[in-house]
């Protein structure tokens, strides 16, 4: 039986090529390469690369000095990061519903929610764009400069993206938040990166990167200098150098990557456009398919659970956070507090798409869900 992943990362001599040289020692940061080049690439001013993209998410908080008792607005259909990070400062995340299409936050809800939630504790809007469709976001800066909040983006599934013909990181938003690590458990490399226009935030998301020591510096190796101090309660968020390099070499490919999942996802479009019980996405914005995510009106784990047997892997994109356990419990949130999240969360179903899937894979996956989808009542 022919299997395929629902993901599987794109490697080639770039990489190794890459890593070698940080092998060699060679006296070029590849850190320092990445954040330049990464700035250039999105059209921030600074970038300021992470071990992972939660800790860009976090690091994004520390830099805001986020503080007990603080609430910050995000998506409810977002991952369990978004709001993980809002709690370690044991601050509160304020859930919004989705619009239902586009699975991003629907802004009536966000209006009401600002108007409920008005207050001087009220930190900032943390924005998700689903899949790597952008959210609307000159609506929500128009609100967050009316409410005097500020603006972060989520965007680990939208490094590539545009909103307006502009790359997601350079509209306007205080912070922006991007992951390179590839979509598994096990990922080979890891890395994150924020971006910003504001030097203060910058800063700060610097010096707190590597347990806020001010030191003479550091030489080639890494040696710490021979005289420091510690001005700040830090973290242990810094890139190492291997990372840096495989980072440095995904983002060479990103657009050639965007280009191949906007291809598989016409494959998508055009053949499962007219398929039964199964809805293809809606396109409301810049899409760059980090997911092609379907809905399935009836017995979506069934219908996966038979793609399964036809060895093609799938996933969700998310489960609404108010009906994971800690939040649920936390806030006493009930099942129908989200009505659009809710309704989402029963039907949708993640594809395979990435840039190693083959056109036969595709339509292999394709045919699979059609046969499935013409013996359901």
């Amino acid at each position: 039986m022919k299997e395929i992943p629902f993901y599987k990362p794109s490697i080639g001599e770039l990489e190794k090529k890459l890593i070698n040289e940080v092998l060699n020692l060679e006296d070029v940061s590849k850190v320092d390469e990445l954040e330049t080049k990464f700035s250039k690439y999105v059209g921030a001013k600074y970038s300021t690369a992470t071990c992972n993209g939660t800790a860009a998410m976090h690091l994004a908080m520390c830099a805001l000095d986020l503080k007990r008792g603080d609430k910050i607005i995000c998506s409810v259909n977002s991952f369990p990061s978004v709001a993980e990070v809002v709690r370690h400062f044991d601050a509160e995340p304020i859930f919004v519903d989705i619009d239902k299409d586009d699975f991003n936050m629907d802004i009536d809800a966000l209006e009401v929610v600002l108007k409920k939630s008005h207050h001087k504790k009220l930190k900032g809007i943390f924005v998700s764009h689903v899949a790597g469709q952008s959210a609307k976001l000159d609506e929500i800066h128009a609100l967050a400069k009316l409410y005097d909040i500020k603006v972060i983006e989520d965007a680990t599934q939208a490094m590539g993206g545009t909103y307006k013909g502009k790359k997601i990181g350079s509209t306007g938003s205080d912070i922006t938040c991007f992951r390179f690590s590839p979509q598994m458990k096990n990922s080979i490399a890891s890395g994150g990166i924020m971006v910003t226009d504001n030097e203060e935030l910058k800063d700060r998301a610097r010096l707190l990167r590597n347990h806020a020591i001010v030191s003479e510096g550091w030489d080639k190796y890494g040696n710490l200098g021979y005289v420091y101090d510690v001005v700040d309660i830090g973290l242990k968020y810094d890139l190492n150098e291997l990372n840096a390099a495989f980072a440095i070499a995904q983002l060479n490919k990103n657009e050639q990557f965007i280009e191949r999942r906007l291809k598989i996802a016409e494959i998508y479009n055009k053949e499962l456009a007219n398929c039964p019980h199964v809805s293809i996405p809606v396109k409301k914005s810049e899409h760059i398919y980090n997911q092609y995510i379907i809905k399935v009106d009836k017995n979506r784990d069934g219908f996966a659970k038979e793609l399964l047997e036809n060895g093609i892997y799938t996933a969700l994109h998310f489960i609404p956070l108010h009906l994971l356990s800690y939040y649920k419990n936390k806030y006493s949130l009930r099942v129908n507090d989200f009505p659009n999240a809710l309704g989402n969360y029963q039907q949708i179903l993640s594809l395979p798409i990435y840039c190693g899937l083959d056109d036969k894979e595709v339509h292999y996956i394709c045919d699979k869900i059609k046969e499935i989808a013409s013996h359901r009542v």
